[in-house]
């Protein structure tokens, strides 16, 4: 008796089972035998024809026999159980600072050289930077720059020393001089008269361009940026036409509607280029400093006149001096102004500020001297 759930081709050996199912089983044996049992052909070697010597073996190109070179040998190095270690570089001699003390002393002449150790500093011509014995405060300044740096690539930056390229700069000029040459002098006077024609003291808001702003809230008129453009000008103006150059006339150059500045007279211009082209190597390069710090020469001008050992004639004993918080104000009263009334941009206002007062004190400390009770 057949259970019930067996295959009846299963049952006996002469039962006749069903076609579908022997064919799909009879076309899988035919696929295995066709993967596993198929008879592999043998390759069929053809006769050489060819005649002569065989060709030579092609050599690798340089490039690849480098290259292969350099895998060889890395493969080497990861092959050693302890790697060596990775040379350092030793640090370059402008990394580091190569002198440990910094002083100044007097020379036969009684002029004053600042020693790196014993060694003293010159100016980027290889000269010996020599300072005039009237000048000890410009020395200790010197001096002093040098002890701060940490480094010798410092040294290279005219920002790191600037009392030292100021003086290296004078000294120069004084060395041309010497040599009866005029280069700098040429090229520093046609810089303070192309500034004249554009001096940032001469240029005023035109007068209708802006209104009186309350101070407060409260009734007190504020002083605009005109009026104030005016009272410094005015006051910088009167020191030059009465003290330094007696009988000029100096005009504002941007004053009306027109954007194009106007220039000053012909017999004006002479009077300054001459003024300019006499003074002494050390005057002569803290003009220049001046100038490219202010924007002005007349503001270099008066900070050089009331501070320069050469200009005593000029200086009142008692009197309040046209000092770097002046000259500062003077050279930029706009950008104050607008400060003041909206407010200064962090890290860019006080720091373009502070930047301008140390200019300006490197021109008031190359130009002075011991003052005569101490000489």
């Amino acid at each position: 008796m057949v259970k019930k759930g067996i295959i009846p081709f299963l049952r006996t050996s002469t039962a006749r089972p069903q076609q579908p199912l022997l064919t799909a089983a009879r076309h899988s044996t035919q696929r295995r035998r066709a993967l596993h049992s198929s008879t592999l052909k043998a390759a069929v070697a053809h006769p050489i024809t060819a005649h002569g010597p065989p060709p030579k073996v092609p050599s690798p190109s340089p490039r690849f026999e480098e290259r292969a070179t350099h895998q060889a040998e890395g493969k080497e190095k990861l092959s050693e159980t302890e790697p060596e270690p990775r040379p350092t570089k030793k640090p370059t001699t402008l990394k580091k600072r190569f002198w440990k003390d910094v002083d100044f002393q007097i020379k036969q002449g009684g002029e004053y050289q600042v020693l790196l150790d014993k060694r003293p500093v010159r100016t980027p011509s290889k000269s010996v930077l020599s300072i005039p014995p009237t000048k000890p405060y410009l020395a200790h300044a010197i001096a002093l720059e040098w002890d701060v740096l940490n480094t010798a690539q410092q040294a290279l930056k005219n920002h790191m020393i600037p009392l030292t390229s100021l003086t290296a700069r004078a000294a120069d000029i004084a060395h041309e001089d010497a040599a009866g040459e005029t280069l700098a002098r040429d090229q520093i006077v046609k810089t303070a008269m192309r500034y004249l024609d554009t001096d940032t003291l001469l240029c005023w808001v035109p007068e209708h361009s802006e209104s009186a702003v309350e101070a407060g809230g409260n009734d007190q008129r504020q002083e605009t940026l005109r009026e104030a453009q005016m009272r410094v000008a005015k006051d910088i103006i009167a020191f030059l036409s009465t003290k330094v150059w007696p009988g000029i006339e100096i005009v504002p150059v941007l004053d009306a509607e027109s954007i194009l500045p106007a220039s000053q007279a012909p017999a004006t211009k002479d009077i300054i280029k001459q003024w300019v082209q006499g003074l002494e190597a050390h005057d002569l390069a803290a003009l220049e400093r001046g100038i490219l710090a202010s924007k002005s020469l007349l503001v270099a001008v008066r900070l050089v006149s009331e501070w320069s050992e050469n200009f005593r004639h000029l200086q009142r004993a008692g009197q309040k001096k046209f000092g770097i918080e002046e000259a500062a104000e003077a050279s930029s009263l706009e950008v104050k102004w607008q400060t003041d009334m909206w407010g200064e941009v962090e890290d860019t206002h006080d720091v373009d500020k502070e930047d301008l007062k140390r200019q300006l004190g490197s021109v008031i400390l190359l130009v002075s001297g011991e003052t005569p009770e101490r000489q």
